[in-house]
C-alpha cells in the first residue's frame, strides 16, 4: 500500500516540475544577433537571412525547429537551446551548429 501512496506523490511532483519547467521556458528572453555567441554561430533569426558565403553548409530548409538540438514544442514561434543557455531562439532561425532531427 505504501509503494502506491509513494508512486502517487512522486507522480505528482514530477508533473508539478514539468509545468514549472514550460512555465519557465516560456519567459525566456530571444538571443539577440549581438549576442557574442550568436556572432560566432552565424545565428540569426530567419534561416533565408543566413550567411551563405560564411557558412556554405547551409542548405534551404534548415531551421531551429527542424534542428536536433532545438528544445521547443512543434509549432512554436521560439524554444530554448543549449547553445544559448537561458534564452530561447527562433523556430525560424538558423546558426552554423544546425544538427538535422532524427
Amino acid at each position: 500500500m505504501s509503494n502506491r501512496r509513494e508512486f502517487i506523490v512522486q507522480l505528482s511532483l514530477g508533473s508539478s516540475a514539468l509545468i514549472g519547467a514550460s512555465a519557465i521556458a516560456a519567459d525566456l528572453p530571444m538571443v539577440a544577433a549581438t549576442d557574442a555567441q550568436a556572432k560566432a554561430l552565424g545565428y540569426v533569426a530567419d534561416a533565408t537571412k543566413a550567411d551563405k558565403v560564411k557558412f556554405p553548409k547551409f542548405a534551404a530548409g534548415q531551421t531551429c525547429a527542424t534542428c536536433a538540438l532545438y528544445q521547443g514544442k512543434a509549432g512554436a514561434a521560439s524554444g530554448p537551446c543549449p547553445l544559448f543557455a537561458g534564452k530561447q531562439v527562433a523556430a525560424k532561425g538558423w546558426c552554423s551548429a544546425y544538427v538535422k532531427k532524427a
